[in-house]
């Protein structure tokens, strides 16, 4: 057996650019599972995934031609229904054995075990191990059609007649192993040594050698960079160099690093080159110009470093490399401009009309057919947000008018151009119109995903109406029977229910909420105003209660990346304030790593099981009636400690307050030990659990002290 570096390349139409990386990683795993599955991936084999616009590539360092010989063990049946009377073979057992390709063996070919039930059947021996030619033709078949294509296309191949699925219409397949071609096929392709370059840039086919010069025959003859990494830091290079040169940075954002992936998926040989415009057209508001300059063009704004504004500059990333690359340049100065005129015309013409005017036309847009229509939907923001801004310290009139603003751009032309500038364009509408700069702030930070900044006196009002989109969100949806499955969360319930907690936590961190304090904005009084403001009856029963679980449920997933899960179910058992979650999560979770913890659970455990057996509305307990010395002991106990971890709950000191619980621990292992809380005599008992109720309620304040338990 001979060890040889394999190629593996299939030239397509342009791919899908933002499923190329994924498309690459795919087609290059199908190929290296099968490839090792059947034994052909020698020892160390390493490989490398190449992905452009027309081709899906995969080198392995390290092939087998011929795997190794692979023993073999077949469970067939048992004896019994594989073997006659005469110990000849059934058509039940000849039918398996022609199944598994063993239709050679006889009867006494096979060995016989016992399973503790019966005589089982099975063939054992040795198998040839796979050619590379057989092997990596499964392994083809296999990558083809396991690719995450977003959209499959069906053509014709040459013959006219034949159809075949896939991404993209495929012309060309390579297939090297060393300097030998290997005879696969896919697609209605053969295999053979012939690759083609830049479409531009090299038109005639290229020969490749051998499996390890194709990378470089590309890159030396075909002006083709084929790994989608190397590329992609080629043209991250480029546009540093270029953007230094100006003074100037393409940004680093998200959005930036998206583009640069989207980029790099469109061309094979990357350069970059400036464009710019007029300067006039930096009167529009950034957002338009960087928007259409990235969405529709593909191209990097430039932006001042200091001040972060946007320049009239641009980075191109051109698939081409002219001599005098001025026609390139000027041909995209000439296309961007009618597109930022556009953006300039669209703006002047909406200023027109004052931002409160469109609200009234809202009324013409259908929100839902089961939820009615924009306008409808506005105005229960309006008053989730009035109601909401006294209770939070905010002012009612100016959150109100957020609220009333909230969705009178989706009438605008620029809006209507670019959706994703929702919120961001009726804030610059407003401001032009004169309303308060935290007016203009809510509209402009409504979209947000979640607040990630303690919310300070400015920002307020911005939360006041994100607190407000969200909770109507919720109720709305969720009461129409729209709630999320699985995967599917199309109207964006988990995301809404997310972006709520960060408020609650915001508003704690800004001192808007208190820790020591439950609030008149608490989640249960925020969804119970939100459900009052839909007509009755057109949200189903239950609606509060199932979007309360579910946003508690959303927080349990989200705290379970920093906290323990015991500590976390123990708090949101007793479903507290939502703005006192975190703080209890962490207070319970040092308490758990205290040595008196695990009794103390223990107990509480214990003490639940017991009140759940009272068939009666238990009083206080009576001292006069508690004769054991352990049982004065613990009530003693409770007297002294309640209300020290009473105050220390009042005041938000969560670790505190159970920290306190733990001098309890002596007492309570005590009376466990000695009392018989069920006791005979009726008032005993009664009076017992009565005991273990007070101790119950002082133990489980925080959190639900049973679920520490082990």
């Amino acid at each position: 057996m001979s060890t040889q570096a394999l190629l593996v390349e299939l030239l397509t139409e342009e791919l899908p650019p933002k499923a190329l990386p994924a498309l690459g990683e795919a087609f290059a795993d199908g190929i290296r599972q099968m490839l090792d599955k059947q034994h052909l991936l020698a020892k160390g084999c390493a490989h490398t995934v190449y992905a452009t616009p027309r081709r899906l590539a995969v080198h392995f360092s390290a092939v087998l031609d011929q795997a190794p010989d692979q023993p073999y063990t077949e469970k067939l049946m048992p004896a019994g229904i594989g073997l006659d009377a005469d110990g000849n073979a059934t058509p039940a057992l000849l039918k398996k054995l022609q199944a598994k390709g063993l239709a050679h063996l006889r009867p006494a070919d096979l060995s016989r075990r016992d399973d503790g039930k019966q005589t089982v059947l099975y063939a054992e021996g040795t198998a040839a191990g796979a050619a590379l030619a057989d092997g990596l033709q499964q392994a083809l078949d296999y990558a083809v059609t396991h690719l995450p294509i977003p959209k499959v296309m069906q053509y014709q191949l040459a013959d006219g007649r034949t159809s075949v699925k896939f991404v993209r219409p495929a012309h060309h397949l390579l297939a090297l192993w060393g300097e030998r071609v290997v005879p696969v096929q896919v697609l209605g392709l053969r295999a053979d040594r012939l690759t083609r370059g830049h479409r531009f840039l090299c038109p005639a086919p290229l020969s490749i050698p051998s499996a390890d010069d194709w990378a470089g025959v590309l890159g030396a003859q075909g002006y083709v960079v084929p790994s989608f990494q190397q590329r992609r830091a080629r043209i991250a290079q480029q546009l540093a160099d270029a953007a230094d040169g100006l003074q100037a940075t393409i940004g680093h954002d998200p959005e930036t690093q998206a583009l640069l992936d989207e980029v790099t998926a469109l061309v094979e040989w990357p350069t970059v080159y400036v464009g710019q415009f007029d300067t006039g057209f930096l009167s529009v508001p950034p957002e338009c110009l960087i928007l259409t300059m990235r969405l529709n063009q593909k191209y990097f704004p430039l932006f001042d470093p200091a001040s972060r504004r946007l320049t009239h500059r641009f980075l191109i990333v051109s698939n081409m490399q002219p001599d005098d690359p001025r026609q390139i340049i000027e041909g995209n100065q000439r296309v961007v401009r009618p597109r930022l005129a556009d953006a300039q015309f669209f703006y002047q013409a909406d200023l027109k009309t004052p931002l409160a005017d469109r609200v009234a036309d809202l009324s013409n847009s259908i929100y839902h057919n089961k939820l009615g229509t924009q306008l409808q939907r506005t105005e229960r923001v309006r008053k989730m947000a009035r109601w909401l801004a006294p209770l939070l310290g905010g002012d009612a009139k100016t959150a109100a008018q957020a609220g009333m603003l909230a969705h009178a751009d989706l009438g605008t032309q620029m809006v209507g151009e670019f959706p994703e500038l929702q919120g961001i364009m009726g804030a610059y509408y407003a401001q032009h119109d004169g309303y308060p700069a935290d007016v203009v702030r809510a509209l402009r930070d409504q979209y947000r995903i979640r607040l990630d900044e303690p919310v300070a006196d400015d920002t307020l009002t911005a939360a006041i109406l994100f607190m407000a989109e969200r909770a109507e969100t919720l109720m709305g949806i969720w009461g129409i029977g729209l709630a999320p499955t699985g995967e599917r969360d199309p109207y964006g319930l988990r995301r809404a229910a997310l972006g709520l907690i960060s408020a609650y936590e915001q508003l704690t961190a800004g001192g808007w909420l208190q820790a020591s304090q439950d609030s008149p904005a608490n989640l249960g009084a925020l969804l119970a105003q939100a459900e009052s403001n839909f007509p009755a009856g057109s949200l189903a029963k239950d609606t509060q209660a199932q979007v309360q679980d579910f946003i508690f449920e959303r927080y349990r997933h989200q705290l379970a990346g920093q906290y323990e899960r015991a500590a976390i179910d123990a708090v949101l058992a007793l479903r507290p304030p939502l703005h006192q979650v975190a703080a209890r999560v962490q207070a319970c979770q040092e308490f758990s790593r205290l040595p008196e913890a695990e009794s103390l659970a223990a107990a509480n455990k214990r003490v639940s099981n017991l009140l759940k057996k009272a068939d009666q509305t238990l009083p206080a307990f009576d001292l006069a009636l508690l004769a054991e010395p352990a049982e004065r002991q613990l009530a003693q106990a409770i007297t002294q400690l309640a209300p020290q971890a009473q105050a220390a709950l009042q005041a938000g000191d969560f670790t505190h307050s159970l920290a306190i619980l733990a001098q309890a621990r002596a007492a309570v292992d005590t009376f466990f030990t000695e009392v018989m809380v069920m006791a005979d005599d009726p008032a005993t008992r009664t009076n017992r659990l009565a005991l273990l109720q007070s101790l119950h309620q002082l133990m489980n304040q925080v959190a639900d002290l049973s679920r520490l338990a082990q």
